[in-house]
C-alpha cells in the first residue's frame, strides 16, 4: 500500500500516475474528496493536523509519501508545518511504514555555486527557517534509528496543472497566449527547474528501493541556464517573439500590499537575482536517470497543458 498524504497537488498527481502505471495499490489522503479513477485507488479524508485521522488513513501502508503543500504564508507555515511533520513521523513509527518527504530547497538559503545534498542549511527567509527545522526534525529521527525515511528535494517546478509555478504562469502560459512574458528577477542569472513528470517518476523510484532510505536526494533536474535562454527557448517553442519584462523586487512589494500570495514571494526574491544552480548528480548516477531536457519538456507542455492559442 502506497499512501500519499496531501494528495491532489502536482507532485502527488504525477506520483499517482507512476504508481498506477506500475499496478500499485494507492491510498490518497486529503481533506477534500478526490475522484477515484481506478480500482487500485482509494481515497480517505484526513486533516494532516489531526494525528488520529492521519494514523487511521495510513494503516496498512508500506510507504507513506508526504507531498503536502500549504498556503504560501509564512505564518501558516510556522503554525502547521511542525505539526504535520511530527504527525507524519509518529504515524511512520506506529505503522512501521517507510516515509518519503517531498521538500523544496529554501533551507539552503543563498548559495554561491552548485546546491547539493551536502550543502549546509543557511536559510535566508522565514520559510527557509521553517523548512530547515522540519527537515532536521525528520532526519534526527532517522539518525536515532526510530524510522526509515528520506527527503526528496526539487528545484522550482514547471509543468504544473494549476500553474502554481512562476515559469508556467509568467512565461509558458503567456507565450502560449501570444502575450508578453514576465521574468522574476535578473534574466542574466542562472536558474533551473524540475519537470513535474520527472518528479513523479523519481519519487516512485525512491518508493521502490528501501536501500535509498535514510538520506537526502535531489530530484533529477536539467542543468541551470540564464533566464534569457529560457525565455528564448520557450518563445521558440511557441513561435513568438521573445518579448518580456523583468519583475523587480519593489514591484512584488507593491503588489504584495494587495495580494497575500504575492507578498509571500518577496522574501524569496534572492533566488531570482542571484545564480540558482541546483545539482541532482547523486540521484542521476544512483538511478541511471536522465532528466527531461528543457526543449523536450516545453514541447510536451505545448501539446498538452499549455497549447498555443489559435
Amino acid at each position: 500500500m502506497h499512501t500519499i498524504l496531501g494528495a491532489g497537488g502536482a507532485v502527488a498527481n504525477a506520483l499517482t500516475r507512476e504508481l498506477l502505471n506500475n499496478n500499485q495499490t494507492i491510498r490518497l489522503v486529503s481533506r477534500k474528496p478526490i475522484q477515484q479513477t481506478d480500482k487500485n485507488i482509494s481515497w480517505q479524508k484526513a486533516d494532516l493536523l489531526n494525528y488520529n485521522e492521519v494514523l487511521e488513513a495510513a494503516k496498512g501502508s508500506t510507504v507513506i509519501y508526504l507531498t503536502a503543500g500549504l498556503v504560501y504564508d509564512k505564518n501558516i507555515w510556522q503554525q502547521q508545518w511542525p505539526v504535520i511533520m511530527q504527525n507524519a513521523i509518529n504515524v511512520a513509527k506506529a505503522t512501521g511504514a517507510r516515509l518519503i518527504f517531498f521538500d523544496n530547497i529554501y533551507m539552503y538559503g543563498l548559495v554561491n555555486g552548485p546546491i547539493t545534498e551536502e550543502t549546509p542549511y543557511n536559510p535566508a527567509s522565514v520559510k527557509g527557517e521553517i523548512r530547515a527545522k522540519i527537515a532536521t526534525t525528520l532526519m534526527d529521527e532517522v539518525k536515532a534509528g526510530n524510522i526509515n525515511a528520506s527527503i526528496a528535494r526539487a528545484a522550482d517546478f514547471y509543468g504544473t496543472e494549476n500553474m502554481n509555478s512562476f515559469l508556467d504562469m509568467m512565461v509558458i502560459d503567456k507565450f502560449a497566449k501570444k502575450q508578453r512574458a514576465q521574468w522574476m528577477g535578473d534574466v542574466n542569472k542562472l536558474h533551473n527547474f524540475s519537470f513535474i513528470p520527472d518528479m513523479g517518476k523519481a519519487v516512485y523510484l525512491l518508493g521502490q528501493k528501501p536501500e535509498s532510505d535514510n538520506q537526502i536526494w535531489h530530484m533529477p533536474t536539467a542543468a541551470s541556464l540564464p533566464g534569457k535562454q529560457f525565455i528564448d527557448m520557450i518563445a521558440g517553442t511557441y513561435n513568438v517573439d521573445p518579448k518580456y519584462f523583468a519583475v523587480k523586487k519593489f514591484m512584488l512589494q507593491l503588489f504584495g500590499l494587495f495580494d497575500p500570495l504575492v507578498k509571500g514571494t518577496v522574501e524569496m526574491y534572492y533566488q531570482y537575482n542571484h545564480d540558482y544552480n541546483f545539482n541532482s548528480a547523486k540521484f542521476e548516477k544512483a538511478f541511471d536517470f536522465k532528466p527531461t531536457t528543457y526543449q523536450d519538456g516545453f514541447k510536451q507542455l505545448s501539446q498538452t497543458l499549455y497549447k498555443p492559442v489559435a
